[in-house]
């Protein structure tokens, strides 16, 4: 029988991880965009870019969920 040995990897805090920040960018920039701050986009652009906006958010939390799992 072979015998499973667990590694334990060392997961860095959050805001030290690119996806972080990648996340956190795509996140303000959907903001700025459907405020209207940046680009001239229509309501079906701006409900499109918060869209975005909640997808980063979700990705980031799913991928941080599976880091530390």
């Amino acid at each position: 029988m072979s015998e499973k040995t667990e590694t334990s990897v060392a997961v860095r805090p959050g805001y030290k991880t690119t996806e972080f920040w990648l996340s956190c960018a795509a996140m303000i920039m959907s903001q700025l965009y459907a405020s209207g701050v940046i680009g001239d986009g229509g309501t079906a652009s701006k409900i499109a870019a918060l869209v975005a906006s909640v997808l980063a958010a979700l990705g980031y939390t799913i991928a941080r969920g599976k880091a530390k799992s």
